[in-house]
């Protein structure tokens, strides 16, 4: 799928053509530029690997610096492969937020916001002492039994239990993109995308 690596600018919400009031994100989506071109011939498969928002030279790899001064352009803070392109692209080249239109739909990706440690209510949706979750008397919001006897003598693998949670990598799908503003980089779509504002999101067609 093609695709465009993007930043979570934040929310709002715009009024559409009935009245209603529709909550969406402000996304700032490219330019990218393209940092390798994969080939059937040499890698098996063909991609583009794409490089968005500029690093310093200090604080990268002298790799990176190199495979950056081969596609003439500088370090990329962030650098991911889509396969799917219709048109032909060369080192180099930037690719735009335009390849996107309003009223289609996209799908993002991006790392879900960090909760910590946290219990098997907040995490796992557990219901506490009013709706009695595995049994459990007068502590509210304890996980309750976490197995049967002395069979099978363990504890299942995949328990629900507390433990970190977020932090993980979410995709939204059929987000439809209300509007395009190529001179501003922006798209903006309708809904929540996954991550905290400034996080790196992939925009996939």
């Amino acid at each position: 799928m093609s695709g465009l690596i993007g930043k979570k600018i934040g929310m709002t919400s715009i009024f559409d053509e009935n009245g209603k009031n529709i909550p969406c994100t402000v996304i700032e989506a490219g330019p990218c530029i393209v940092t390798q071109v994969r080939t059937e011939e040499v890698d098996g498969y063909s991609a583009l690997q794409l490089g968005f928002d500029d690093a310093t030279e200090k604080s990268a790899t002298k790799a990176d610096i190199g495979h950056a001064k081969k596609a003439g352009t500088s370090v990329k803070r962030k650098v991911v492969e889509f396969k799917g392109f219709d048109a032909e692209y060369k080192l180099g080249d930037a690719i735009t937020v335009e390849q996107f239109t309003e009223g289609e739909f996209v799908d993002i990706a991006g790392t879900s916001k960090g909760k910590g440690f946290q219990g098997v209510v907040k995490r796992h949706g557990f219901g506490g002492v009013g709706q009695a979750t595995h049994g459990q008397h007068n502590r509210l919001r304890a996980p309750g039994s976490i197995g049967a006897a002395s069979y099978p003598a363990r504890v299942f693998k995949g328990m629900k239990m507390a433990g970190r949670m977020g932090g993980e990598t979410v995709k939204v799908q059929n987000l439809r993109v209300y509007k395009v503003v190529p001179e501003k980089n922006l798209l903006v779509v309708k809904g929540c995308v996954p991550g905290h504002k400034n996080s790196y999101v992939i925009i996939e067609k």
